[in-house]
């Protein structure tokens, strides 16, 4: 088999949306590649100023959850033809990708999106736009789709029963909850949980919506009814946008507390009489690519993630968050 120091770029190559598999046929005639990643398909849904950032989390997932993807740029004029161009992209290992890149309004993508997945295979649809899903596309895929993948407390899309709803922002805080759990491993801790009675959560730059998810996670497990106890702060750490910087769980005489250190440490600290406890995690920051790469391979505990986002939704909607 061709190595995969030996693969190079095939396309893209113009083409339309009935003759897209009769051409990418004739770009896998250019191989010597004996296999192919039929591991399913993921529609991207963006527009052209997320484009170079969408394809290059796409490159990062490398095949191993979708052997077929497919980009659809959605804010081409209603006067500008519907445009195709099909690629084969290298991975290593000695494989390559199929790559559809589609360019049209959203009316004109209805209905030319469906006939180019690949079947029998599993189907991963991502919002990759920061604006709301307007039309029936989105809407149209979802019927098919089994994950949506989006950032949904922005774009205000709900969980629902027939796909499995994964949130990026969600995906982003899975090491903070994980460095949180290991605190309570020791029994000493959880003991003194039933007099912690606030959270505050600080995160980097000026979005919010990941730290409302994570502390849904935490107002949950504590059995707390809405977010009337947790303080929102913007901090400044070595992290992107978004990420978490630190957090304190307190009460009376008690403290829980995770801060950044670097881009990678994290400092665990617990506080009550007779105790003073600090220790060093690693909770590295977690990229686009791995992010997507996360939520395709281990989808999150539904139940859990649908109590957090309505918490976090509820936190958003003024009727359960002092911040």
């Amino acid at each position: 088999m061709t190595q995969a120091t030996d693969l190079r770029p095939l396309g893209p190559v113009p083409t339309t949306v009935r003759r897209a598999q009769a051409t990418l046929d004739e770009l896998w005639a250019q191989t010597d590649v004996e296999t192919r990643a039929y591991t399913g398909n993921i529609v991207a849904l963006t527009v052209e100023r997320h484009l170079e950032r969408v394809e290059e989390a796409l490159a990062g997932l490398e095949g191993r959850y979708a052997g077929r993807q497919i980009v659809a740029v959605m804010d081409a004029g209603p006067q500008h033809p519907l445009q195709v161009q099909v690629s084969l992209v290298p991975q290593r290992g000695g494989l390559y990708i199929e790559r559809l890149r589609l360019a049209a309004d959203p009316e004109q993508l209805q209905g030319a999106i469906l006939p180019l997945l690949r079947p029998a295979t599993v189907n991963h649809v991502w919002w990759g736009a920061d604006t709301r899903p307007g039309g029936v596309l989105l809407r149209e895929l979802t019927e098919i789709a089994d994950q949506v993948i989006a950032d949904s407390l922005t774009l205000d899309i709900p969980p629902a029963r027939h796909y499995a709803l994964a949130d990026l922002g969600w995906s982003r805080s899975a090491g903070w909850r994980e460095a949180l759990a290991q605190v309570f491993d020791s029994p000493d801790a959880v003991r003194e949980l039933p007099r912690v009675n606030h959270l505050t959560v600080r995160y980097a730059g000026n979005n919010d919506l990941p730290a409302r998810l994570f502390a849904g996670w935490v107002a949950d497990t504590l059995g707390w009814p809405d977010l009337r106890n947790v303080t929102f702060q913007a901090a400044t750490c070595e992290r992107e946008n978004g990420d978490l910087c630190g957090l304190e769980l307190a009460g009376q005489d008690v403290s829980f507390s995770l801060s950044a250190q670097g881009p990678e440490l994290v400092r665990s600290a617990c506080h009550w009489p007779g105790m003073e406890r600090v220790t060093e995690l690693n909770v590295p920051p977690m990229s686009l690519a791995q992010g997507l790469a996360r939520v395709m391979a281990r989808p999150e505990r539904r139940e859990v993630f649908e109590r957090a986002w309505a918490l976090a939704k509820a936190s958003l909607e003024g009727k359960g968050d002092r911040a």
